[in-house]
């Protein structure tokens, strides 16, 4: 089901002012309809008052013949005397009224005023209890009577012990409501319409410098910020500062004045770690080569030399070595961060795949190495020599994480846009707690020192590093029993 609720804050402030509104109206107008009614209803109280019973009374003795002899409890408040409905008398009684006699509570007459004289009324049984039950107070009330239509009654005593009832349509009272509250509805209806455009731009007028900094805000989260330099967009337009929204815009400059000096800091500490990194690279290149070179330089000499001389001779020769490989992937690492091209040229990747794992099997005899390439050659644009060092870094990382006898496929795929390259092994898996920064520098599975297994960490932030300067991207799923290793290139 769609959620209609409003959901920005300009939306919700319009919402409200067109509810509290339509309240306040609706209010004024019950009340206005209800003061009317009371007000109708009691003027015609006031009339039903003045009229008296005469009518009621001209029906007390229906029929009879005009005696001024009568006693004086058998004639009417003005001293005459009904004989009938020819001689009731309607002096001073407007059309519609109506009257009845009630003996014993039931209703024995019943007539209303009619323009050309009277008319009996043939009530039914409903409203003969309806009129029944009308107190003697020398108060009105409503009553509904289905033989004509809405009355206000008024009951009195007669003479006689019997119960007189006058009565005068409220059908003019009605009216008057009901065309009321047509007018009301118009009114209130065109007011709300109104106010709710003119709300909703006013809103949105004094909006405006929440809405600046909802969008330099925007602006600011697309922003790539994990690093490198970064150019914040212009400051958001600052309003009255005695206003919330121009308290909320200074506060938020000043928070992107903090994040400003804080990035520009950790952007140029990040210069001055990589320009260290290059030239403490460059500068070890030279002490390293001539350690390795001095120790295989001793190893040939022709004269005996003790074993533990010569193991210690072969310790520096590796160690220098494995030192020399690490210096030289701080150096790529220092050359790609400063976003120094690499060569673009066609590449075979099947080839550079065959090549990679003839080199695996070679030295990892103990894995199951397999192979899955589509039958035509894939070739990609890219520099040959880091694509091979992509392939070897993969292979060699399945290699030294998993136990002999683990399975590891590579796999070569291709679609319209991409070839993916995948390394997938049955192995252990990768710890799930260093699995988010596999690919960081210096992020080791085996926290061991021991150069089997043990290596600096730089490996898989190199293969990232080198698909990312070649324009892809690579991405690891693991779980024990399956590690996949997805790089994706573009085709050439």
């Amino acid at each position: 089901m769609r959620d209609l609720r409003p959901h920005t804050l300009r939306a919700r402030l319009t919402l409200g002012l067109l509810v509290l509104l339509a309240v306040s109206c609706a209010a004024v107008g019950v009340a206005a309809v209800l003061g009317l009614q009371g007000f109708l209803t009691g003027r015609l109280d006031e009339q039903l008052t003045e009229a008296g019973n005469r009518f009621a009374v001209s029906l007390e003795h229906k029929g009879e013949p005009q005696n001024n002899d009568l006693p004086q409890s058998r004639k009417d408040s003005t001293g005459g005397t009904p004989t009938g409905d020819e001689h009731a008398d309607t002096r001073r009684q407007a059309t519609g009224t109506f009257g009845a006699r009630l003996v014993d509570g039931t209703v024995t007459n019943a007539a209303v005023v009619r323009s050309t004289g009277t008319l009996d009324v043939d009530l039914s049984t409903g409203d003969r209890k309806r009129l029944a039950a009308v107190p003697v107070d020398g108060r009105g009330h409503s009553v509904g009577l289905s033989a004509l239509d809405d009355y206000r009654v008024l009951a009195t005593r007669g003479l006689d012990g019997d119960v007189l009832l006058t009565g005068m349509p409220l059908e003019p009272v009605e009216v008057a409501v009901h065309r009321l509250e047509l007018v009301a509805g118009i009114v209130f209806g065109a007011a709300l319409t109104a106010a709710g455009i003119a709300g909703a731009l006013w809103v949105r007028w004094s909006l405006r410098p929440l809405s600046r900094v909802a969008a330099t805000a925007t602006r600011v989260s697309e922003l790539p910020l994990a690093s490198g330099e970064v150019a914040l967009p212009p400051r958001a337009p600052e309003s009255d500062p005695r206003s919330e929204v121009g308290r909320v815009a200074g506060a938020f400059n000043r928070m992107l004045g903090h994040v400003e000096d804080a990035l520009t800091k950790r952007h140029a500490s990040e210069e001055r770690l990589r320009s260290f990194a290059a030239d403490a690279s460059h500068e070890l290149r030279t002490p390293v080569a001539s350690v390795r070179g001095h120790a295989e330089l001793a190893l040939l000499h022709p004269g005996p030399l003790p074993p533990e001389i010569t193991r210690a001779l072969e310790r520096i020769a590796a160690e220098s070595t494995r030192m020399g490989a690490m210096v030289d992937d701080l150096l790529l690492l220092a050359r790609l961060d400063a976003g120094r091209p690499l060569e673009a040229a066609p590449v075979d990747l099947t080839r550079l795949v065959l090549d990679a794992l003839t080199d695996a099997r070679a030295t990892g005899s103990g894995h199951r190495w397999e192979l899955d390439l589509p039958e035509d050659p894939v070739t990609v644009t890219g520099d040959e020599h880091r694509l091979q060092q992509v392939l070897a870094n993969l292979l060699s990382n399945a290699r030294l994480h998993t136990p002999a006898g683990t399975k590891v496929t590579v796999t070569l795929e291709t679609d319209a846009a991409a070839v993916l390259l995948m390394v997938h092994d049955d192995g252990p898996g990768i710890p799930e707690e260093i699995r988010p920064g596999v690919f960081e520098r210096f992020t080791r599975a085996d926290r061991s020192t021991k150069s089997e297994t043990g290596g600096a960490g730089l490996g898989l932030s190199i293969v990232a590093a080198v698909v990312e300067a070649h324009g892809g991207g690579v991405a690891v799923e693991s779980r024990p029993g399956s590690t996949t290793f997805t790089v994706r290139l573009g085709r050439a």
